[in-house]
């Protein structure tokens, strides 16, 4: 049996906000933007996984959420606390540079790591906390 990584999801509350950032800054590619029932779905991925999806969904993602639970979630989504996506990259460094070039929240810079790997930290426009890892060695 063979198990993969096929799609993630990161709730962002600006859906142009956030393909800005992902497919601009990031250099994702946009695969696919799709509406149902008032909300919005937009699906972006790396050119070097195209079986892996990044689904940019709403805070509250099922339209039976009640008023309460979405304000719960708006408020969980400003302190960045509802998820977190770390990326592998071939240069942190320079991957550094460009997304904080960008105007991105820097949450750390580029350190190396006593587990292997050099790494720093942004918040996407959501407030996300993204990760960029590169393997040292």
């Amino acid at each position: 049996m063979d198990i993969r990584l096929s799609q993630c999801f990161i709730a962002v509350d600006d859906h142009d906000r956030a393909i800005a950032f992902y497919r601009d800054v990031l250099g994702l590619e946009l695969r696919n933007d799709v509406g149902f029932e008032g909300m919005r779905w937009v699906t972006v991925g790396a050119p070097s996984q195209p079986d892996v999806d990044i689904v940019l969904e709403p805070p509250a993602a099922d339209p039976n959420t009640s008023p309460a639970d979405k304000r719960a979630m708006a408020e969980l989504m400003a302190k960045g606390l509802l998820r977190g996506v770390i990326f592998a990259t071939d240069d942190c460094d320079a991957t550094f540079e460009r997304i904080a070039a960008a105007g991105a929240e820097v949450l750390q810079e580029p350190m190396d790591q006593p587990y292997g790997v050099r790494d720093c930290a942004f918040r996407d426009p959501a407030g996300n906390l993204l990760r960029f890892t590169q393997t040292l060695g």
